[in-house]
Order: C-alpha cells, then structure tokens, then sequence
C-alpha cells in the first residue's frame, strides 16, 4: 500500500521527502493524508476576491492580481510596490490581472484574503502574506505593526499544505502532518472576553498574536481543512469530524447556543448524522459543511445558511437535498454551492452589487441556480459580498459584481462604484490553472 499511495503522490506532484516528517508516526497514514488535503486543495478557487480587488493564479501558477487600492487608508492588498512618488490621496489602480513583481518565480498554489491582508501558498509550503499586518495577521512579529506593500515570506512556518484568511484579521495554516496554526487578532478592543477563533488562550491584556501558533487542542487530531469567519473558526479532520471556536454570534460555532469556545470543541450535532466531513466554508456570522456523499449543512446568520432563518444547530439545507454538493464557498453574507453536474448556487442578503450572477440586485435567501452559467461546467469559485470569480472546467474565468475590481477593462475611479457586470462575463485577458 505504501509503493501505491508514493506513486498516487508523485503523480499529483507532492513533494515526498526520504526521512518520515516529525509529527508523522508511519508512511501509510501520512501518506493518506497527504493525498486527502492535496485532493480538497485541488477543488479550491485558483483565486480570491477581497473588496474591490482580486487574486488569481495563472497556469504556470504564477499570482496576478486586479483592482483598488487606496493609499490615503493605508491600503497594500494588489501586491506591487508603488515607490516613494505616488500620490497619498490617488488611488492605485490596476485594470487587467497584472503579474506581482516581487513573486515571479515562485510558483503558488493557493491564495486567500480577508479583504485586508493576503496570503500566497507555494508549491514548496511556503507563506506569502502582504497587506493589513497591524494586528499580526501577517505573522511577521512586528510588535508595532505593519504594512505590507509586497508579499514576503511568513520564515516561522513551512511544509504547509492549506491557507485561510479571516475577515476579523486572522490567519490559519494547515501543515503536511495535519498542524492547525492561528495567529492575528486574538481578541477585540471593546470587549476582551469575546476571543478571535485563535484556538488558544491569550494574556487577557494580549490582543494580537504575532507569529504563527499552534492550536495544541487539536495536537490528537489530523486537520486536513480550516475556515474563517468574522471572530470563529472551524476545523475538518481527516477522521470527518468539525471542530468550532471562536465567538458564537447568531450560532455560528454550531453548538445550539450563543456562548463562545475559546478551544476547539467538536460539533456534536454534526457527529450524531453519522456523515463523515469533508470541506467548510465560513461566513460572517454563518457556516457551511459538506459530507462526502455531498450532503450540504447550513447554520448561523439566516441572510446566508442556506435556511432563511437563524439556526443555532447544523441543519440540512432543504433546497439542496435532490443535488450531490462538491463544493462550497461562503463570505461575508453570501455562500455558494457547486454540484456535480457543475451547476453553480448562489444565495445571499444582499445582491445590490449583482454578484450572485442572477442578473438582480436583490436578495436570495436560499439557494438558487445561476442560470447564466447553464453553458459552463463550473470547476471552483470565489465569492464575495462585491464580486464573485467563477472557473469553469477549461480554465475561463468569469466574473460578475463591481467590474472595477473584476480585471474586465481599466477602471475608472470616477464611476467604479455604478460600473458594474450584472451577469457572469468572461475576463477576456486571462485564463487560470483548472482545478
């Protein structure tokens, strides 16, 4: 089994080092599991959406990105060092995905954004994070803070595997041998006894933590997945099961009640359906999870679980239920689903920017088929409160929602915020690596 399972590896392209990984007990495991994450990163989005800008990954697996970003808030998200000449109140811009300098050469994998600060994952395990660092998102340990204008390498963390970032300012890695790391806000100003969804407990007068940190709770458990939400995280293992911290806001932790968990804590509810699990998506105040026989959980926020309502329990989402779920994706308000026929659903409480891809701008309180897309077999998607990015299987990339930070055409800071792609369009520039 274990000449099969290095041969299945090799042919994936994973790096398989002679000497068996610390933390690893014995080849076979290890190698199962290997090929398990790589299995559930190849269904991820070869892109991110942030606000007002975008992420991608090229065929040769090179990071372009697109959009907005404002000097005059500090913002650093597009990658590209601008120099000491730039106008402080302009806004920079760059019209059609457009290659990051600095990264040429490295060969990425995965990205991530919390609309503030990004994360690069290399074909080597190596993080790049730019953007948003004063709450140690970055995991650079700058006791002060900082902005990062280009990518640079997170030196503490290596050998990993999958990559998150969480709109409260967090960040979560996953290692070769199933390591959960967390580091960035662990706790807010107004209130220090709501924790982050770090994992851990803090110094109650330490709100940041700087460099990547293992989640000890979790050291008997292979984790093989992890999503952020707004102040919650939730990890899937390799034995199926979902674990939960953080704050519980409109239920998103699962556990049927709004009392927060600062360790992990397995999701009982979803352990009692006999399923085993294999992927989540989070929200801001909502969360997803996907059996392997493709059964779709939904709870949380009902602006976008899937239910229409708030429920404080995992509960099956009803207007799935006849669809086998492959993937799944969740931001802010707003979640999708894609099935195994390739047909994409969107649903939200807000559509105003059109970026569900129903040609409206209203809400979609539960799932619904974006008919626009019928034509296409969707491979992966990245979706978003502003925009949303869509691969199919040849590796066209179509984009709906704010069209300035869709790599459309060159945006016009004048009008960006009435510009906008009401149904799925092709990015006629770019093509992206088919997951």
């Amino acid at each position: 089994m274990e000449a099969e399972l290095r041969r299945r590896a090799t042919a994936r392209g994973l790096r398989i080092d002679p000497s068996l990984p610390a933390g690893a007990l014995s080849w076979v495991p290890y190698l199962l599991r290997r090929v398990l994450r790589d299995a559930l990163r190849r269904v991820q989005a070869p892109g991110a959406v942030g606000y007002g800008f975008s992420l991608f990954i090229d065929p040769e697996r090179r990071l372009l990105t697109c959009g907005t970003e404002n000097s005059g808030d500090g913002e650093s998200v597009l990658g590209h060092d601008w120099g000491a000449d730039i106008d402080p109140d302009e806004p920079r811009i760059i019209g059609p995905p457009t290659l990051v300098p600095s990264m040429q050469g490295i060969c990425i994998v995965s990205v991530a954004t919390s609309g503030e600060h990004c994360l690069a994952l290399s074909t080597e395990g190596e993080i790049y994070s730019w953007g948003d660092g004063v709450n140690g998102s970055l995991g650079h340990a700058d006791a002060d803070g900082r902005w990062g204008a280009v990518p640079c390498r997170i030196q503490s963390l290596s050998r990993i595997e999958s990559i998150a970032a969480g709109p409260g300012l967090t960040s979560a890695a996953v290692d070769e041998v199933g390591r959960l790391f967390t580091w960035g806000r662990a706790k807010y100003d107004f209130d220090a006894r709501m924790p982050n969804g770090l994992g851990y407990a803090l110094d109650s007068q330490t709100f940041f933590q700087l460099t990547p940190k293992r989640v000890e709770s979790l050291s008997q458990d292979c984790v093989v997945g992890v999503a952020l939400g707004l102040g919650f995280t939730l990890a899937v293992t390799d034995a199926g099961a979902i674990f939960s911290f953080g704050s519980s806001h409109k239920g998103a932790l699962g556990h049927g009640s709004p009392e927060v968990e600062v360790l992990p804590r397995r999701i009982e509810a979803l352990t009692q359906t006999g399923r085993r699990f294999v992927a989540v998506a989070a929200g801001e105040a909502h969360a997803l999870a996907l059996t392997e026989e493709g059964e779709l959980y939904g709870w949380g926020d009902g602006a976008a679980n899937g239910h229409g309502r708030d429920v404080f329990t995992p509960s099956r989402i009803t207007a799935l239920v006849d669809q086998r779920v492959k993937l799944i994706g969740a931001r802010d308000c707003t979640s999708c689903a894609v099935t195994e026929k390739g047909e994409l659903f969107t649903w939200s409480d807000d559509g105003s920017y059109y970026n569900l891809g129903h040609g409206v701008d209203t809400p979609q309180s539960t799932p619904r088929r974006v008919e626009a897309l019928s034509g296409a077999r969707v491979a992966a998607v990245a979706i978003g409160r502003l925009h949303t990015l869509v691969v199919d299987e040849d590796g066209v990339v179509w984009a709906f929602g704010q069209r300035s930070a869709l790599g459309l055409d060159d945006p016009n800071p004048e009008t960006e915020n009435v510009l906008l792609a009401k149904t799925p369009t092709p990015i006629p520039t770019l093509r992206v690596k088919s997951p």
